[in-house]
């Protein structure tokens, strides 16, 4: 679709809040960031993301997370799953998480975002440190067995074009902030890993 390869109108200019960012994390009571968690499908991305949501919300934390489906629900529903429309997602969502660590709030995503480019780009948008990626590090094998929906079966056979691990690459990071193994750390290593990332940064609230 290339939404973001559109003219800007010289009509557009960017109005300048007279309430900061800083303001609304002092409100808040805790600082904003984004937290992308990034792995193939299957790998535990989204389980992950809302369990550490549910822990942060538990210690007062503002927060809400991006699921790739059900943006696709949504604020993409137009796109496709092709190369160009799967890095137009991306960009879509990189914006949509800036407006919310600009807000005071704690934005995660649950996204297979597979092409290393783009989720670097989405880094770039932020000041340094605010872009925190999670890997979910799994292996397609163990992927394999968590697939409900049958979907790489369906990739295997033909069915699905595209597909990531299959037919389409994935490109893991290669500086993340975070690592799981979550084909061998249980749900609360997971948590527990990421939390005290964040704990070491001086990320919790007090």
């Amino acid at each position: 679709m290339g939404g973001g390869e559109t003219d800007k109108s010289p009509n557009v200019v960017w109005h300048k809040s007279t309430v900061t960012r800083e303001r609304r994390e002092k409100l808040h009571g805790h600082k904003s960031f984004v937290l992308w968690f990034t792995g193939l499908s299957g790998s535990g991305k989204s389980t992950l993301a809302h369990a550490v949501e549910q822990a942060l919300h538990d210690a007062g934390v503002s927060t809400f997370v991006f699921d790739g489906d059900n943006v696709r629900h949504g604020l993409c529903s137009d796109l496709t799953f092709s190369e160009d429309d799967r890095k137009e997602n991306i960009r879509r969502i990189g914006e949509m998480t800036k407006l919310f660590v600009e807000a005071g709030v704690v934005a995660m995503t649950a996204f297979i975002s597979p092409f290393r480019e783009e989720r670097e780009r989405v880094r770039s948008l932020f000041p340094h440190g605010d872009f925190i990626e999670v890997y979910c590090n799994c292996s397609l094998a163990v992927c394999e067995t968590r697939d409900v929906k049958g979907l790489y079966a369906k990739a295997r056979a033909g069915l699905i074009p595209n597909y990531t691990g299959i037919s389409s690459p994935y490109e893991a990071p290669e500086r993340a902030e975070i690592e799981v193994a979550t084909d061998s750390q249980t749900l609360d290593e997971s948590i527990a890993l990421v939390l005290g990332y964040l704990a070491e940064r001086g990320l919790m609230p007090a």
